[in-house]
């Protein structure tokens, strides 16, 4: 039988990567190729997905919790980098565009690590 919590725990885990990862993906420095939607979808998701991890008290749980951590912090780092520049520097610069999506690419590497983990401990589990 289907376990819902399991399935929206790992939909959760993996549309935190996926988002994030529509966000990095372009050139760096291209203004063009990132949008604020995106960003604030990845970080909405991204807290969701943290909730979610709260209530796990195995050891793996933990790491699991820390990597969404990592990634939230990150994110919301992007954010207020771009809430900054937007705001109080008059608009995007391709050097502060480089420097959010760097950030968000850090929360990419978390999220990476989130599902990696997710998919060993199914792994374990069926064996």
């Amino acid at each position: 039988m289907l376990n819902r919590e399991k399935v929206g725990f790992a939909f959760c885990i993996v549309l935190a990567l996926t988002v994030n990862f529509g966000f990095v993906l372009g050139e760096i420095d291209n203004i063009d190729h990132h949008n604020v939607y995106e960003l604030y979808a990845a970080l909405v998701v991204s807290l969701i997905a943290t909730v979610m991890k709260l209530g796990d008290r195995s050891h793996l749980g933990a790491v699991l919790l820390a990597t969404s951590l990592v990634a939230d912090l990150q994110l919301i780092a992007a954010a207020i980098v771009w809430g900054v520049v937007e705001h109080y520097y008059g608009g995007m610069t391709v050097s502060a565009m480089a420097s959010i999506v760097s950030l968000s690419a850090g929360a990419l590497l978390a999220n990476i690590t989130s599902v990696v983990m997710l998919v060993a401990e199914t792994i374990m589990l069926r064996r």
